[in-house]
């Protein structure tokens, strides 16, 4: 039998609100059927959260995010303080289900392969909407109607549940700070524009997307209302802007060239059955959902849009995100 390789899951935090999500996250690492071998929480500029969460989960690593205030320069706080030969990445509002880490490190047997990712699905804190597509669950950071149902090779990654070889996020310089999260700002795009990256590195690395390696995301009420859909569409294609500026735009937008063509046309057809609940008001969030996407897209490919103040211009090791920091204080193993 092979043996799997070691992990490090990274978890990034921004704010104290979200503690008891945060609780539960650190709780479903530590309840793996295949224990993880080591725990980072990376503290997106919150001292207060910092303080809290350094004195509260002893087995786990408690750093300060060492670089751009914002969800890539955690990230890449995270992947530069790893020792092991994977780096794992949960949500602080996720939690993973036991076999988790078992599904995502068995891929790896294959050495062709440069990460794993796997499925997210949504908790709804209020009953999900009556009229919230599921081929639309991208917009609350879920697996979506479209992805593949099984084990398949994919282009990227939901950022909620993903995994790399550690070697293959240091070779091309980590997570582009001038793209993602910051705090609530509902910008994305930075797994995208990554995984784009390593494959144009190695064309023959495979990122795969493997079903069984599943967590649950929580979805806050207010993620649950119109005018949330709509802001996260118009700011998902305001990131694909970006993301197309900076990789091409035929690789940038391969996926959703065919999600256009095939699962959205799929999805209206369901929602306009005879007696399909709420199908017209389906209908109309499908309509409006690509509107607004296509309407940011628009805006941002009209903007061209510029990097964040002290973001490396090009995408590649001559400009390197990731680094080793050095972190005094944390909880220790």
């Amino acid at each position: 039998m092979n043996t799997l390789p070691s992990v490090t899951v990274v978890v990034c935090a921004y704010t104290l609100d979200r503690w008891d999500d945060l609780r539960a996250a650190i709780g479903s690492l530590r309840a793996q059927r295949h224990p993880v071998d080591e725990i980072v929480l990376v503290v997106d500029h919150c001292p207060a959260l910092y303080e809290r969460a350094s004195t509260a989960f002893a087995g786990v690593r408690v750093l300060e995010n060492a670089g751009h205030r914002g969800l890539s320069g955690a990230r890449n706080t995270g992947v530069g303080a790893a020792r092991c030969e994977v780096v794992a990445f949960l949500d602080d509002d996720a939690a993973a289900e036991p076999d988790w880490s078992l599904g995502l490190l068995a891929r790896y047997a294959d050495p062709e392969v440069a990460g794993v990712g796997g499925l997210v699905r949504p908790r709804w804190v209020t009953r999900r909407p009556v009229w919230f597509p599921p081929e639309f669950d991208w917009v609350v950071g879920c697996s979506y109607r479209g992805l593949p149902r099984h084990l398949a090779p994919v282009r990227n990654f939901i950022g909620a549940n993903m995994s790399f070889r550690r070697a293959e996020v240091v070779s091309v310089g980590g997570f582009r700070a001038d793209l993602g999260r910051v705090g609530t700002r509902p910008l994305g795009c930075e797994e995208t524009e990554l995984c784009l990256r390593i494959a144009a590195r190695r064309p023959d690395a495979v990122l795969l997307h493997e079903p069984a390696a599943a967590v649950r995301h929580r979805v806050p009420a207010v993620r649950a209302t119109w005018a949330y859909f709509v802001s996260r569409c118009y700011a998902e294609g305001l990131s694909k802007a970006q993301v197309a500026r900076i990789g091409g735009t035929r690789a940038a937008l391969s996926s959703e060239r065919a999600y256009l063509r095939s699962t959205v046309p799929r999805a209206f057809a369901r929602a306009l059955r005879p007696g399909r609940t709420a199908g017209l008001r389906t209908a109309g969030a499908l309509a409006g959902g690509v509107g607004a996407t296509v309407a940011g897209y628009a805006v941002g490919r009209a903007r061209r849009l510029a990097p964040a103040p002290g973001a490396h211009g090009t995408a590649g090791p001559e400009a390197p995100q990731v680094r080793r920091p050095a972190v005094a204080g944390g909880s220790r193993p």
